[in-house]
Formats: structure tokens, sequence, C-alpha cells
């Protein structure tokens, strides 16, 4: 029962990944733009381009969610990503004035779960939750197979239909989906 809950979430969002379209593919971009202080990006080199004050004043001044996946640099733009499950945003800021447009992109709540089932944006603590429910996934597999191998009566049965299962995925596997 400790497993219930994983088992539950990974079952059903391998089917709202699975039939997208069905369960509200929900996605929102909104446009916009900006100016930030033109000192922060207006420098001679990359290397003094204000990147914690950028970062921390876009999130404050759009409500920007995430983790910060990418701060790119070069002669004429600056380019800031933020990524987490279901959400992106992009930032694009003119160096030589400080003007900036932004896309922010929602996929809504199933589009949240569909990327937590995938571990996609949602850091290093939610991949331990994705390996732990794996393993425990794993055991509980694993635990019903040793329960049957100790039943005599349904031993025989219970493995030829284990086996039947595992031949009917190969065979649609390699007649559909090769």
């Amino acid at each position: 029962m400790f497993s219930f809950a994983i088992i539950f979430f990974f079952a059903v969002t391998g089917l709202t990944l699975n039939h997208a379209e069905k369960f509200g593919n929900e996605v929102q971009t909104v446009q916009g733009k900006g100016k930030l202080n033109v000192k922060w990006v207006n420098t001679r080199d990359t290397l003094s381009v204000a990147k914690l004050e950028i970062v921390e004043w876009l999130r404050k001044e759009h409500k920007l969610k995430g983790a910060l996946s990418d701060f790119r640099i070069d002669d004429a733009q600056c380019g800031v990503s933020f990524k987490g499950p279901g959400y992106a945003a992009d930032i694009f800021i003119n160096r030589s004035t400080g003007e900036y447009d932004i896309s922010q992109t929602s996929a809504g709540f199933v589009g949240v779960l569909n990327d937590l089932h995938k571990g996609r944006d949602a850091g290093p603590v939610w991949s331990v939750i994705i390996d732990v429910s794996a393993i425990l996934m794993t055991l509980v597999s694993l635990t019903g197979m040793v329960l049957l191998l100790y039943l005599k009566k349904k031993r025989v049965s219970g493995l030829l239909l284990a086996a039947m299962g595992l031949m009917i995925a190969y065979i649609i596997y390699s007649m559909w989906v090769k």
C-alpha cells in the first residue's frame, strides 16, 4: 500500500500522456515586452553582464516560475530561459538598449502532471522520486512473482499467464511498433 499513490500517479499520467488530445491540451502562451536597466547588459565584455540582477529582476517583474535553465550572451543580445514542469519562459534582451521580448508558455494542470511523469524540467529531487518509484514498482512486481511461486495450485497457470503476457507484448511490439 505504500507504493499505491506512486503506482496510481504513473498509471494515470501514462494515460494522459498517451491520449493528450483527450485530456485538455491547454497550452497557453503569453507574449510581452519590457525594458530593464541597460547598465546590466550594455558592457564591453560578456563577463560583466549582471546575470543575477537580471534573473531576479525578471522573476519579480513577470512572476516567472521554474528554474533558470539557460543564460546565453552574445555581442548583440542575451537570452534567458526558465523551465519547470508544464512551464517555460524565454526572454531575449537587446544589449544596447535593455529592451526585451518575453514569451511564457504554460501547459496547464495535465501538462504539469505529464512533465512530472517524464521527469522533464522537474529537478534532481523529483528524479530521485522517480527512481524510488521505479524501485518500489519493481519490488511489488517481484514480490507478486515470489508469492505465486509459493502457491502450488496457481504456480503453473500463473507462470503460463505471465509468459503469455510477455509474448503478446513482444508480438505487438514486433508487428506494429518497429
